[in-house]
C-alpha cells in the first residue's frame, strides 16, 4: 500500500502522534508511508523509523494559490490507497478533495471511508482520540513507540552531573498558560542545579531566572528536538508549563511536572510519559512555589 500520514503539528500534538505513527507502521510493515507535515517538524520525523518519506509543505497559506495548487499537485501524483489524518483539522479535511475520493481516509472529512465516528471525540484527550480513530480504521496493535532514534550529544552544555529542567515558556500568544518567571526564578533558587530550556523568545525569562539562581545553565535557543530529549533523560526532573518542550521532555521518560492554569484543559491534552503528574491551578499566576515544590518531592526518582 502506499500511505499518506497527515500532522502538521504543534510541537505538543506532534509528539502525542509518536504512538499513532508507531501503530500505523506495525499495521502496515510493508507499505510506503509518507507524512505530510510543516518544517519545523520535517526533520525529527525523518529520523524517526516511521517514514519513508517526509513532505514539509503541508500548511501552504490559502492566500498563495500557487503553493496551494503545487500541494495538490503533490498529492495527486502521490496516489495513496489510503489517508491516516491525525490531524482532523477542517484543513486537513479539505486535502481529502486534493489526494482524490478514491483513496480511503480516516479522519473526519465528510464521505471519509472510515470515520472517526464519535460525536464525543473532541471531549478526549488527544492520545485516547487518536487510538479510537485508528481503531475504527481496523488498527488493533499500539506498541509503545521506539524512541532510541532521539538522542543527541550533550557534552557542549556542560550539564552537571544532577539536575532538574525549566521550561518557563509558552505559546506568546497565549501568556495565560505561562507561570510567572518571577516564580520559577524562586524555584530555582536552592536546591538541585537547573538548566533552562526554551527558544531565543525566552532568553529574557531565562536572565530572570539566573538573576536568583546565579548557576542556572541558561540553555534557550541552543537546543533541536533530540537535544531536549537527551537532556531530559540526564535530568532528575522537569516543571514546565503546557508547551511542547514539555510534552517532549514527559515522552522521553523525564519525571515531569506540567503546570496548567485556566487557558488550557489537561485532561484533553496533559503530556503523557512514565512519570507526569499534572498541577493545575486558576489562574496559572497566582500558583504557589511552595505547592511546585510538593509537586516535586512527589515525582517518581529517575530510575
Amino acid at each position: 500500500m502506499n500511505i499518506l500520514v497527515i500532522r502538521l503539528g504543534a510541537l505538543g500534538d506532534f509528539v502525542q502522534s509518536f504512538g499513532p505513527f508507531a501503530a500505523i507502521r506495525a499495521h502496515h510493515p510493508g507499505a510506503r508511508i509518507t507524512l505530510l507535515t510543516t518544517r519545523p517538524f520535517a526533520e525529527l520525523a525523518r529520523r524517526s523509523p516511521w517514514f519513508d518519506e517526509v513532505w514539509e509543505d503541508g500548511r501552504p497559506s490559502w492566500t498563495d494559490p500557487r503553493a496551494v495548487a503545487a500541494l495538490a499537485a503533490r498529492l495527486r501524483r502521490g496516489r495513496f490507497d489510503r489517508v491516516y489524518d491525525l490531524q482532523t483539522s477542517s484543513r486537513s479535511s479539505r486535502y481529502r478533495w486534493l489526494v482524490g475520493r478514491g483513496a480511503e481516509w480516516s479522519g473526519i472529512a465528510p464521505g471519509a471511508s472510515h470515520p472517526h465516528a464519535n460525536p464525543q471525540r473532541d471531549l478526549m484527550h488527544t492520545v485516547e482520540r487518536q487510538r479510537e480513530q485508528l481503531e475504527m480504521a481496523g488498527i488493533r496493535q499500539f506498541p509503545a513507540p521506539a524512541l532510541d532514534w532521539l538522542e543527541a550529544d550533550t557534552a557542549r552544555f556542560g550539564l552537571p552531573p544532577r539536575f532538574g529542567l525549566l521550561i518557563p515558556g509558552a505559546s506568546p500568544l497565549r501568556p495565560l498558560k505561562r507561570w510567572p518567571a518571577e516564580r520559577f526564578a524562586q524555584l530555582a533558587a536552592g536546591g538541585l542545579p537547573v538548566a533552562i530550556l526554551g527558544g531565543p523568545a525566552e532568553r529574557e525569562i531565562a536572565a530572570t531566572i539566573q538573576a536568583a539562581a546565579p548557576a542556572a545553565l541558561d540553555l534557550t535557543g541552543r537546543t533541536g528536538f533530540p537535544e531536549i530529549a537527551a537532556i531530559a533523560r540526564r535530568a532528575d526532573w522537569a516543571v514546565g508549563n503546557d508547551t511542547g518542550p514539555t510534552h517532549l521532555v514527559a515522552t522521553a521518560g523525564c519525571p515531569t511536572l506540567a503546570l496548567f492554569g485556566e487557558d488550557s484543559d489537561p485532561a484533553l491534552c496533559a503530556p503523557r510519559g512514565p512519570a507526569v503528574q499534572v498541577l493545575r491551578h486558576q489562574p496559572l499566576a497566582e500558583l504557589p512555589v511552595d505547592a511546585v515544590r510538593a509537586g516535586l518531592a512527589a515525582l517518581p526518582a529517575r530510575t
